[in-house]
């Protein structure tokens, strides 16, 4: 099973600060295409799931128990194991959650065992790691994610997939690493920093980098190095939908 505890420890407000963005959700369901069935793996709290989702499964109980009512049935398991038969639903859906399984390989080969489509929401890490808030403030963001899955290894695994890009809108509901790029002061709430899992994980590291992005913030260095971005409405961070039909 992928290790649970990370989410049993930040998934506490994960409910709060990581709420679905109708635009990612549009996305996400029109890559379901005609699915009749889905399942969802590392659903988390239940974030865009169709309504035509008959289970959800999750590793840590923290994050089922703030499934909203009337959410798909959930079960307690990893997507190296899933307790369904082959060919269950039609579709198959796991977003943002393969950079934390124990076996990709596995659960690969599970998502391919129990689904004919396969939708995967991971990121480039050629293309995130340009972003401001790692690039110039917290360089331990990249260097914790050179240990993550890399999207060409699930593109191998997947026996190839179509790649479609996800830009992040500059008003995103969604609290991920990206969804504040145009809303700097955000990191600096410790609150939005725990329902990342990235920056949770490397919380103990980040004071002198938030520090000196509170002062550039500020003093209006950060708003002068990055004019160009607060004219824009959306901007791609290096996140990726893969699909793939067999």
């Amino acid at each position: 099973m992928a290790d649970s505890a990370a989410y049993d420890r930040i998934g506490v407000t994960y409910s709060s600060t990581r709420r679905p963005d109708p635009r990612i959700r549009d996305a996400v369901w029109s890559a379901l295409g005609d699915a009749v069935t889905v399942i969802n793996v590392g659903a988390g709290a239940g974030s865009y799931e169709p309504p035509q989702t008959v289970l959800a499964v999750e590793p840590s109980q923290v994050m089922i128990d703030q499934r909203p009512p009337g959410s798909a049935s959930a079960v307690r398991a990893g997507a190296e194991h899933l307790p369904v038969p082959d060919g269950y639903a039609d579709a198959a859906m796991a977003l943002l959650t393969v950079h934390h399984w124990t076996d990709v390989a596995a659960g690969i080969a599970e998502l391919r065992r129990v689904a004919r489509r396969i939708v995967i929401l991971t990121w480039d890490q050629r293309v995130t790691e340009r972003f401001w808030l790692s690039r110039d403030y917290l360089p331990q963001l990249s260097a914790y994610d050179e240990g993550a899955v890399t999207i060409e290894t699930v593109l191998g695994l997947l026996g190839g997939a179509e790649v479609r890009t996800l830009p992040v809108p500059h008003d995103c509901a969604d609290g991920f690493l990206g969804a504040f790029w145009r809303r700097p002061h955000a990191y600096l709430d410790h609150r939005v920093r725990a329902s990342i899992s990235t920056m949770a994980a490397t919380e103990h590291t980040l004071g002198p980098g938030l520090k000196r992005l509170r002062a550039d913030l500020e003093s209006g260095e950060w708003a002068r190095r990055h004019a160009d971005l607060l004219q824009l409405d959306e901007l791609d961070l290096g996140y990726r939908l893969l699909i793939s039909v067999s």
